[in-house]
Formats: C-alpha cells, structure tokens, sequence
C-alpha cells in the first residue's frame, strides 16, 4: 500500500504563559486550518522537565538542576507545504533555545474507503 503524505500533525510544548503567541504566529503562517476553518489547535495543560548543561542558555531554571514547568502540549494540523515555515515561525517566538516539536504524518480517511 503506497501512502501519499499530504498533512502532518505538529506537537510542541510551550509554556503557559507564552501558548497564545506561538499559537497566533503559526496559525497566521497556515497550521490549524481544516475546512472552512483556521486557527484550529489542541492544547492539554502539561509539566514538562528538563535540566540544561553548562552549555545551554535556559530560559527557565539554571544549569545541572532539573526543572519542572507548567506547560501546554499545542498540537495542530499542517499541510506539507507550509511545514517549514510554520517551524521557523514557531521557532522564532518560542521561548526555548531548544523546543521539543513532534512531526507525525497524517493518513487521509480516503485511504481506509
């Protein structure tokens, strides 16, 4: 069975405080558009946790110390072709140097007909 992949599903946590914003900018880039409707997403309240090493630049917590951060999980849906710019729009008002995003393709339901 031979797939043509033509949506993908994009996850990324952000935290609370900044999930308005980064919804905006990549729903305004062309994520979150099903139908006739745009700026469709999910969000589930979330902790995230991570501990930067003496390299990174954290926008949150300090160096070897693990952190616990009340975020959002903002998934929305994208074509293919705006995939890249949504991601650099995401990237560009996220607050963390280092973002976690998820990319999973998407099966049309006239695959399963």
């Amino acid at each position: 069975m031979n797939f043509n992949i033509n949506k993908v599903k994009i996850i990324v946590s952000v935290p609370t405080k900044n999930v308005e914003e980064v919804r905006d900018v990549i729903c305004d880039a062309g994520a979150g558009v099903i139908g006739n409707y745009t700026h469709c997403s999910m969000s589930t309240k979330c902790i995230g946790t991570f501990k930067p090493n003496e390299k990174a630049n954290p926008f949150i917590g300090k160096s070897n110390q693990l952190e616990f951060v009340q975020e959002e999980k903002l998934e929305v849906i994208c074509d293919v072709g705006k995939v890249k710019e949504v991601l650099t729009k995401l990237r560009s008002v996220h607050p963390y140097e280092e973002p976690g995003i998820d990319i999973i393709p998407l099966l049309d339901e006239s695959y399963f007909e």
